[in-house]
């Protein structure tokens, strides 16, 4: 009996099926469906159908391959939409994984900035508070004249006490 190691990676089994990588056959169903999306697109499917249903109603009978009403002409369109529809559909749920991602990340970058805001702000309160405390120059203004006046006050006192 073996048993099957976590911590290391599996053998690769040989399969009789087809190998596919999943996101190169992702990016090819987005540009199917960008090119689908396109107003070229509808050009030339218009420029087809009318080549087509031309030269199967001008023709000479030997050359028509597909008389009116056109059934192979409908067989293939109806081929083409149902290839189209899930190529589409496939595109857009990776558009909508992208999409998702995107607002994760955007999220998180809300939450990092609400956060640095919230930071700052509470930087810029903590500031003033400390301006507030911080003597101002009117304050020191005020504090030097009163202490000069106290000095020279002694000095008043004294020559009023000197005989002259």
């Amino acid at each position: 009996m073996t048993t099957e190691r976590l911590d290391q990676p599996r053998e690769l089994r040989r399969t009789l099926r087809p190998h596919y990588d999943p996101e190169a056959f992702g990016r090819l169903s987005e540009q199917i469906a960008r090119f689908l999306g396109t107003g070229r697109f509808i050009v030339y499917m218009t420029v087809f159908v009318t080549v087509w249903v031309t030269w199967n109603v001008a023709a000479p009978p030997s050359l028509k391959f597909d008389p009116y009403p056109f059934i192979f002409l409908t067989l293939m369109l109806s081929l083409q939409a149902s290839y189209a529809a899930p190529l589409i559909l496939l595109a857009q749920n990776r558009q909508g994984d992208r999409d998702r991602i995107q607002y994760e990340q955007d999220r998180e970058a809300a939450d990092r900035n609400q956060a640095e805001i919230e930071y700052l702000t509470r930087e810029i309160a903590g500031l003033r508070l400390a301006v507030n405390e911080v003597a101002t120059r009117d304050y020191l203004r005020a504090e030097l004249g009163r202490l000069l006046e106290e000095l020279q006050e002694p000095e008043v006192r004294e020559r009023r006490r000197q005989p002259r």
